[in-house]
């Protein structure tokens, strides 16, 4: 499993400021209708279940918020990066300026998580953070998840 295939060139979007999770899922919701037909609704109703279990901010400024979808064929995935951090309620409680979200089917198993692994991975990597904060480009930032992505394969 690569970057590629969970993440589509238009599924990156840079905004301004997310002055709280749930506007934060909201966005993610209009991405994802508009990137995978997902009803937005749905979405953010799936990923605010999700986030009531526990944090999704892992840290260093990373958000990974997650959820399991009815009717999704394939495990895909959204990035977002905020140029103005956040509170997210991270474990580090360090606001948050990345976000990858992962959005897989009801039945997904081990691809979800073997995809949450892939990106937690990447996003761990200082280096990589720190060239998608000094971009606000939504190709340049997918050429650096993908090249990172492929050079963690090789």
């Amino acid at each position: 499993m690569t970057i590629q295939d969970i993440l589509p060139a238009t599924g990156i979007k840079v905004i301004a400021a997310a002055s709280s999770k749930k506007r934060l899922f909201h966005d993610l919701g209009d991405m994802a209708e508009t990137c995978f037909g997902l009803d937005q609704a749905m979405v953010v109703d799936a990923l605010l279940d999700r986030e009531n279990l526990g944090p999704t901010g892992v840290g260093h400024g990373v958000a990974l918020p997650h959820a399991r979808l009815p009717g999704l064929a394939k495990v895909c995935g959204l990035f977002v990066r905020i140029k103005k951090p956040f509170d997210f309620d991270s474990v580090d409680r360090q606001p948050v300026d990345l976000a990858f979200a992962l959005f897989a089917p009801e039945q997904a198993g081990v691809d979800h998580l073997k995809a949450l692994a892939l990106i937690s991975r990447t996003l761990r990597d200082s280096g990589v953070c720190a060239k998608l904060r000094a971009n606000e480009d939504p190709s340049t930032i997918y050429t650096i998840l993908t090249e990172t992505m492929t050079a963690q394969a090789a």
